[in-house]
């Protein structure tokens, strides 16, 4: 099922972790989100990402998918 921008579509999220430094670890991508003002649901989402370096947007991508 895809979805368009917002709620928790891999989309809305990658837009609320824009400014990101690449690696970059779950703490750094919810601090990321937190400072772009994300909602709670993305929010919640990237909290459950796994705990791991991410060298790239499609890093954090692919993690999105395994969480959804």
């Amino acid at each position: 099922m895809t979805r368009g921008l917002g709620g928790r579509s891999p989309a809305n999220i990658t837009h609320h972790l824009q400014g990101v430094d690449f690696p970059a670890g779950r703490d750094d991508l919810v601090a990321q989100a937190q400072a772009n003002g994300a909602e709670e649901e993305v929010m919640e989402v990237i909290r459950q990402l796994p705990n791991q370096k991410y060298e790239s947007m499609a890093d954090v991508t692919k993690g999105v998918g395994e969480v959804e």
